[in-house]
């Protein structure tokens, strides 16, 4: 599984995350495209560094709720949320030409998500907004037991997927992610290396009622928010390499 993070979310004078660091230790850099996070000048940092460390780079795009850092649900036609994620698309992917980069990937933030992966009609407006766009890009998406579901829709848009499975969260029997208010949404950091492991080695993970539900990630994400988060990260990619090591020696 390739190792995913949130970066490029500062800005102006505040910081958010440990992007310098984090960035060593993963393979795919969903960035922030100016509507929740980022601005001009830590868009072309993050981009730089991404070329440093040879990680991929995929457009973070959210509803226009900087206030908010795009954690509110919105309502938006259909065609002003295409146009909205055009428009940060299109931005990200200038910049990274600028930097003689190619964009892979969208992974919608926050809100967005959520919705995306609750609501159909919102998923299908985010499938749309991808294939209508001149360049060739996979989207990224929540691993759910409806993933055979998700990857006949897409096909019928012409659009790939990436699989992502989350290290620090509670699933639902459904395979979303439970509710940040509900108790033990977010694991302890015994819990959440435990969820890792089975993912790894059973592509499955263990739901809120106890049921074990199959999933095939392609990704994970991780946070690089502070120094124990980095700590930890450090730590699932020593898993990851130690998995791949054995799976080349059998």
């Amino acid at each position: 599984m390739l190792l995913n993070c949130d970066l490029g979310e500062s800005f102006g004078a505040w910081t958010m995350g440990l992007d310098h660091k984090v960035m060593a230790e993963i393979d795919c850099a969903n960035i922030a495209c100016g509507f929740h996070g980022g601005d001009p000048d830590v868009i072309a940092a993050t981009l730089q560094l991404a070329k440093k460390h040879n990680v991929m780079i995929g457009a973070h795009p959210s509803y226009p709720d900087k206030q908010g850092f795009g954690r509110r649900s919105m309502q938006m036609q259909p065609a002003e949320l295409i146009n909205c994620l055009h428009y940060q698309i299109s931005a990200l992917e200038g910049m990274a030409k600028v930097q003689h980069l190619t964009l892979k990937y969208i992974k919608p933030h926050g809100a967005l998500y959520n919705d995306m992966m609750r609501d159909s009609t919102i998923l299908n407006v985010v499938l749309e907004a991808i294939a209508t766009y001149p360049s060739d890009l996979k989207l990224m998406m929540l691993a759910t037991a409806k993933q055979n579901e998700h990857r006949k829709l897409a096909q019928e848009y012409g659009v790939a997927l990436l699989f992502e499975a989350f290290a620090d969260r509670l699933y639902t029997d459904e395979g979303l992610l439970s509710p940040r208010s509900e108790a033990n949404a977010v694991h302890d950091i015994p819990a959440l290396l435990a969820q890792v492991t089975q993912l790894i080695n059973q592509h499955s993970v263990q739901t809120s009622s106890g049921n074990e539900l199959p999933l095939m990630a392609d990704t994970l994400c991780v946070h690089g928010d502070n120094e124990a988060s980095i700590s930890l990260v450090k730590e699932i990619r020593g898993l990851l390499n130690k998995a791949a090591s054995s799976s080349s020696m059998a």
